[in-house]
């Protein structure tokens, strides 16, 4: 087992996010909902969407907030705006959580329609606004990759080139822009699971004469239905 595999990001199942942002508008009984999604990277930029969400619907009743950040959905919390406890924000970030999704912030924006929810209908009313504008929203799915830089001759860099691309491709790994120095160096993604057969098939390609060195494990997002 290489070291890297040791490292919990390796076997893990990362949280998902989205992609830029997305508007969602439905009415219950009268009441306007507006969710407002964005991928957000940390507090900073989530408390300055939440700011200007708020700036935006000043007339509105409620602004409730459910955030989800960090690689593995460390940091969370959820605000009812005053809605009834317990009846929005966790609502709300439990969809978040269900979803296994991360570096998002919602904001739930209510218009009162004059008719009351009471407290389920309200916990319905949040949890499927948030839902439901995740579904119109594009998934980016994350997964942790290794990458290597493979170094070779000048001689040998058209061929290292056309078969990294190839191998890659097919293993739904990712190829880097390469440096032109001494050698030739690519910057290569791989995924886990395949680094040994990676390496084995670059051993027996350039006969040992390329040269691959492990540098990190790289967390990458990628669209859901390029993930797989």
């Amino acid at each position: 087992m290489t070291s890297q595999q040791h490292d919990p990001l390796w076997s893990t199942s990362l949280p998902s996010t989205i992609s830029g942002s997305t508007t969602y508008e439905m009415v219950i009984k009268k009441s306007r909902f507006i969710t407002h999604l964005k991928h957000v990277k940390d507090v900073q930029e989530a408390d300055e969407f939440i700011a200007a969400i708020r700036t935006q619907y000043w007339d509105a009743r409620h602004n409730c907030v459910a955030l989800s950040l960090g690689v593995n959905a460390q940091q969370q919390r959820s605000s009812d705006d005053g809605e009834p406890s317990g009846t929005a924000g966790i609502p709300m970030l439990e969809v978040l959580r269900h979803r296994n999704l991360t570096d998002v912030v919602a904001v739930v924006t209510r218009y009162f329609g004059g008719i009351l929810l009471g407290a389920g209908g309200l916990v319905r009313a949040y949890s499927s606004a948030v839902s439901e504008a995740l579904d119109e929203a594009q998934i980016i799915e994350r997964v942790a990759m290794a990458r290597y830089l493979v170094s070779t001759s000048h001689a040998e860099g058209g061929r290292a080139e056309y078969f990294l691309r190839d191998w890659l491709s097919t293993h739904n790994g990712l190829f880097e822009t390469p440096e032109y120095g001494q050698d030739v160096t690519f910057s290569v993604l791989v995924r886990p699971g395949v680094q040994e057969d990676f390496l084995a098939d670059l051993a027996s390609f350039s006969s040992g004469q390329a040269h691959a060195e492990f540098i990190e494990l790289s967390v990458q997002d990628m669209p859901a239905e390029q993930s797989k």
